[in-house]
């Protein structure tokens, strides 16, 4: 009996790990990177020209160009999928996917994430510590605005991305596996 209590607590710590870090990441990716990019594709433009992005880029996504709007599309409906994903492994009937179904890709976008907040993909921590600091070169009529973009990506845009990596890593890491199947 006591055995049975004792594996009823560790399965109940489980699932409320689970849970918690599958709606903190629905969480994070709607109220954040999701609403932001609606935002934006609905015409929106509070924080557009503070965007860590190439100057090109940035342009772009304040002129509201088509390709830049249909990109916010595109990102509206990757959020969408993913939330829709990781609500899937809270369902009794989600375990019946093959797990790496579901956390392959949730490990892929946590590493992708975590790696941009570093700095590994351009923009991150690193990329503004070099800014800010002079260690990266600068064309001389970019350096204000680029020591502006590296404070904010410093700031906002790095610890969101790192934060939203580790937690679809959780999610992925606490997804359950697949029953295993009984022989006759």
């Amino acid at each position: 009996m006591k055995e049975a209590v004792e594996t009823r607590t560790a399965m109940d710590r489980a699932l409320s790990v689970r849970r918690w870090a599958a709606y903190a990441t629905c969480a994070w990716s709607l109220a954040g990177y999701g609403t932001l990019k609606l935002y934006w594709a609905l015409g929106g433009t509070a924080l557009t020209s503070t965007a860590p992005l190439p100057r090109s880029a940035r342009e772009e996504l304040v002129a509201q160009t088509p390709g830049t709007i249909a990109g916010h599309w595109i990102s509206v409906g990757l959020v969408v999928l993913g939330v829709l994903a990781v609500l899937v492994t809270l369902r009794p009937w989600g375990r019946t996917l093959p797990r790496r179904l579901l956390t392959v890709p949730m490990w892929v976008i946590g590493c992708l994430m975590v790696l941009r907040a570093c700095g590994a993909l351009g923009f991150g921590f690193i990329g503004d510590v070099m800014v800010l600091t002079g260690s990266v070169h600068v064309a001389p009529s970019d350096v204000e605005i680029a020591r502006h973009l590296s404070r904010v990506d410093l700031l906002l845009w790095s610890p969101y991305f790192l934060v939203w990596g580790l937690l679809w890593g959780a999610t992925a890491w606490a997804t359950p596996m697949r029953p295993a199947r009984s022989r006759p």
